[in-house]
């Protein structure tokens, strides 16, 4: 019997043994208790993502739906996501994204430099979440004074219990997210400046009463959004290269000796182990797959990281390899629903390897942090203290 429960204690400790149990026996997954079904295999996971007359993402995109009605992007069909999405698309042309590198590497510089003179440093509080937080605020326009508040009311959002219920507080925190940018964008209303805040704020939208402005709560819900979004994927994608590079001297070695070889590193890292390791989705009508029929009108989960360690897609998954070539990446998703910040996200993490590997080319990571709380697997874990060591010269 193969029992899956993303929040239960075994899952979060090690997902891998039973993404490929539900890969190999039961590649069309059904929990009866918490009510959803699971597509697990990569050309499932693809074809679902592209398929949104099927799977639709109105009714959440979380297990629970507690996002179901939320005004974000994520949770919208088309033509209601297609109409807002090339508005906010205009905040990640190429060359707005190209223009933030040299903030990128200054931010990553200076954040580094404060702990390069030290034996040990906490990765995860003093370098991964801090540095996506700094950029997409730069490019959203939300002063410095915010940011630590943003981070700790996102990761408040991100709780969920282990029955799969949220807490009380996911709602307090959404609510203090949702109210601490409204009153950002009346500020900006009232002292229009050259940001992306008042350039979404000109920006004019047809629907069926024909062409208006955004309102404050939906730019404030687009802002809630990327805020969340745009620093809790590479707060946990920087952790989890540095646990693989950890595991995989050799291969970090290559990577000091050639940065070149870093942005394909970055792809086997989101491989490997992706920050999102799920996406939820709603049933439009019945659906007969592998032999199995999901009904219409149910939740069902698209196993992104068990996707990226489909053996039928990629030859020993659970190897590190920084020379793989992944050519379709489901990791930030696919379609209609591929992530707009996926670039931002690629360059940042680059950009931080680049800096990372530059000062600490040995480093190693102490796991004791993690091991208080979950012994063994590591991975996936990033939210936790993160140790990173200068390694002792032989």
């Amino acid at each position: 019997m193969i029992e899956y429960n993303p929040f239960s204690r075994v899952t979060t400790h090690n997902p891998f043994p039973v993404y490929r149990r539900l890969r190999d026996d039961a590649p069309v997954y059904h929990n009866e208790e918490l009510d959803f079904w699971a597509l697990s295999r990569y050309e499932d996971v693809i074809a679902a993502h592209l398929d949104t007359d099927v799977y639709s993402s109105a009714h959440g995109v979380t297990i629970e739906g507690v996002d179901q009605g939320a005004p974000f992007l994520i949770v919208k069909d088309p033509p209601d996501h297609t109409t807002h999405r090339k508005i906010v698309a205009r905040m990640f042309t190429p060359r707005r994204i190209n223009q933030l590198e040299p903030f990128i590497r200054a931010t990553a510089a200076a954040l580094l430099d404060k702990v390069a003179d030290r034996d040990r440093f906490d990765l995860v509080q003093e370098f991964s979440f801090r540095l996506p937080l700094d950029v997409i605020s730069e490019l959203i326009g939300i002063p410095e004074s915010l940011r630590e508040e943003i981070h700790r009311l996102s990761d408040r959002i991100a709780v969920r219990n282990e029955d799969m219920s949220v807490p009380e507080d996911t709602y307090v925190a959404s609510a203090e997210l949702w109210s601490l940018l409204t009153e950002l964008v009346r500020e900006r209303r009232r002292s229009p400046g050259d940001d992306v805040i008042t350039m979404l704020m000109n920006t004019r939208v047809e629907d069926g009463d024909g062409e208006r402005s955004l309102g404050d709560s939906e730019l404030a819900s687009r802002f809630l959004e990327l805020a969340f979004a745009g620093h809790e994927t590479v707060a946990k994608l920087i952790p989890n290269g540095v646990i693989a590079l950890s595991w995989y001297p050799d291969q970090r070695r290559e990577l000091v000796a050639d940065p070149s070889l870093i942005p394909n590193a970055v792809e086997e890292m989101l491989r490997w182990d992706p920050p999102s390791h799920y996406q939820g989705r709603w049933t439009t009508r019945e659906v007969e797959l592998h032999g199995t029929t999901i009904p219409a009108d149910v939740r069902v989960i698209l196993l992104t990281g068990s996707a990226v360690h489909d053996e039928r897609k990629y030859p020993d998954p659970e190897t590190f390899d920084i020379h793989r070539e992944i050519d379709r990446h489901v990791s930030f998703g696919f379609g209609r629903h591929l992530c707009l910040g996926a670039s931002l996200a690629r360059l940042e993490t680059r950009v931080a390897f680049e800096e990372l590997l530059r000062r600490f080319p040995d480093f190693t990571f102490d796991g004791t942090g993690v091991e208080r709380h979950y012994s063994g697997n590591v991975r996936g874990l990033a939210a936790l203290p993160m140790i990173v060591e200068r390694r002792a010269a032989a």
